[in-house]
């Protein structure tokens, strides 16, 4: 009982610490990272709290060796690398499944040291919604283009009949002008 008090202060200690919230849409890929601690030869592992429990996903002892996945976590999905200063933990075509605590670290007397810590937070993308929203737009469009095409038709009807209201003045005009040549001649 005591070590399990210890192990869970540590873990809210480290996690008040350095924890992060991710947030991602369902189908997208995500990167986590965390901070290469190790300056020695040691077993970096990315782990996922699985209720109340870590599951280790993968690990490595060196940075140029590739990982390896533990138990329940395949290869395509989840691909972990690193360099001299960060550990990556790369997660492809998400899902709400994968929501949850990331946590990196190494184990020390059979209990996980936790270095750094991510939630990872996956949304679900709202097909209906968007549907309804891509309707909405649509309709609104077809109005515009209505409203458009009456004020064009009204426009050229108020024109021409502007137009034919100056023809009869103008047709007096030319009337009157052709009246008053002849007198002139």
């Amino acid at each position: 009982m005591r070590n399990c008090i210890l192990i869970t202060a540590s873990l809210l200690c480290s996690l008040g610490l350095t924890s992060q919230t991710v947030g991602v849409q369902s189908g997208d890929e995500v990167t986590l990272q965390c901070s290469n601690f190790s300056s020695t030869y040691t077993q970096i592992i990315w782990f996922r709290l699985n209720r109340s429990e870590p599951r280790c996903i993968s690990h490595m002892f060196r940075s140029f060796e590739p990982a390896t996945f533990c138990s329940g976590f395949k290869d395509g999905k989840f691909n972990m690398t690193s360099n001299i200063s960060t550990v990556f933990l790369n997660i492809k075509q998400v899902d709400l499944s994968d929501s949850g605590l990331y946590f990196c670290g190494y184990y020390v007397s059979r209990y996980p040291l936790i270095v750094d810590a991510t939630f990872l937070e996956v949304q679900e993308v709202n097909y209906e919604m968007t549907k309804l929203v891509i309707v909405v737009l649509v309709g609104l469009v077809v109005v515009m283009v209505m409203i458009i095409i009456c004020l064009s038709v009204k426009i050229k009807w108020l024109h021409k009949a502007h137009i034919e209201e100056q023809d009869p003045q103008q047709d007096e005009v030319m009337f009157n002008v052709s009246l008053a040549l002849p007198k002139l001649v």
